[in-house]
């Protein structure tokens, strides 16, 4: 098993990856004995991996890193590297090397603070692979002061540090640093390869890993969850009889309070696993007496980490409302395509029954109006408009048509 079994419908992708890692032990060779780059080397010090939610960005940039790192002794031979079997794999891809930074956030945006952090840690030389790796899974999240503090270390980086960006799409990413990287664009993965994925790897039966997938139309974590959490299909079930609940204005605002509710509840569910510990465990480290006193002048710690869980707990709940207006687009794409005749392949097979109805009481553009109220929905969230004031506002829209 290779490091990029699980990069699933990625071809070419993949073989850019995979020359790229070939030519970075020349590259290592020629930075450790101070002679000039070779000419036309596919190994570069910055990339940026776009694609759409679901792709597997950072499942590239994980299984890059890996490869970058392997240490099998095939590759004396010729062989190819990301062997997914060496030290160096096997710890790049559990996140344990050394030398492989996986950067992620909880929160809404990633600030100046850490990301200076990030940037010094950057120079250091690598302790013990080729290559001193750092993976920003979430470039898109950078403000703009933030970025303006990684453009410099992506502009000129220490001799041997990779830096690898993922992001939804170029425009997240500031102008001037989209331009010093290269760029490789992921697309959405074929149904069937993701069902493979999910039958092959998690065990699930080919039955429900089919079904996961074409809900999800390709999104391979979504498709994993939904095949392996009831709690997950459940929710979908219930997001996806909207539709049906929204005749007359009760019906439009007990529908957004509902999922409201259950967005809230997801954040209370994170929160009270991860906060509870997170506030023990700073207290400990503050020196916290038996009694629960804390000492002097330690409140402003206290402060940062209570805020930061209210901008995780915001995130939560961001990201559970946004799971549910996707899935709602997904529907009603679903019904524009019955209603136009599309040879499309229908993705909310389960619920055909209530597809027929929306189609049959409905127009096509009708239909393109409560997409255009979903979408807007989202933008408002994005804007940080009250969630229960735009998710309201949607609904009504989608019971106007």
């Amino acid at each position: 098993m290779s490091v990029w079994d699980d990069l699933v419908g990625q071809d070419r992708v993949r073989e850019q990856l995979g020359a790229a890692a070939k030519d970075a032990d020349v590259l290592v060779t020629a930075i450790s004995e101070r002679e000039p780059v070779p000419p036309g080397s596919k190994m570069t010090h910055a990339w940026l991996f776009t694609g759409p939610p679901g792709s597997g960005r950072s499942t590239a940039a994980r299984a890059f890193a890996a490869a970058l790192q392997c240490t099998s002794p095939d590759r004396a031979l010729g062989g190819e590297p990301g062997c997914g079997f060496c030290d160096g794999c096997h710890t790049s891809l559990i996140g344990t090397h050394a030398d492989v930074d996986v950067i992620r956030t909880d929160l809404l945006s990633i600030g100046v603070k850490e990301t200076r952090e990030l940037v010094r840690r950057a120079q250091l030389s690598p302790a013990v692979g080729r290559w001193q790796v750092i993976i920003l899974e979430d470039a898109d999240r950078l403000t703009e002061g933030a970025g303006n503090v990684l453009l410099k270390a992506v502009e000129e980086p220490a001799p041997r540090t990779v830096w690898l960006l993922c992001a939804p799409s170029l425009e997240d990413v500031l102008p001037t640093i989209r331009s010093r990287c290269r760029h490789l664009t992921l697309g959405t993965p074929p149904v069937e390869a993701v069902a493979d994925v999910l039958i092959r790897r998690d065990g699930v039966e080919p039955e429900r890993a089919m079904a996961a997938a074409r809900a999800t139309q390709g999104h391979i974590g979504r498709a994993r969850r939904l095949a392996t959490d009831e709690r997950a299909r459940a929710r979908r079930a219930a997001v996806l009889k909207l539709p049906l609940r929204i005749e007359d204005v009760g019906g439009c605002l007990k529908a957004a309070q509902e999922l409201i509710d259950t967005a809230t509840d997801d954040a209370k569910e994170v929160s009270e696993g991860v906060d509870g510990k997170e506030t023990e465990d700073m207290k400990a480290a503050l020196g916290a007496s038996a009694g629960g006193r804390m000492p002097r002048g330690t409140a402003g710690v206290m402060k940062e980490l209570e805020d930061r869980q209210k901008r995780r707990k915001t995130r939560t709940q961001r990201d559970s409302l946004d799971l549910a207006l996707t899935e709602l687009t997904g529907f009603y794409r679903d019904v524009l395509a019955l209603q136009l005749g599309s040879q499309l392949a229908i993705a909310n097979v389960d619920v055909r029954d209530s597809l027929d109805r929306v189609v049959r009481s409905s127009t096509p553009e009708g239909t393109l109006r409560r997409i255009e109220a979903v979408i807007a929905c989202r933008r408002a969230l994005d804007r940080n408009v009250a969630p229960l004031l735009a998710v309201e506002a949607m609904t009504m829209a989608l019971r106007a048509g």
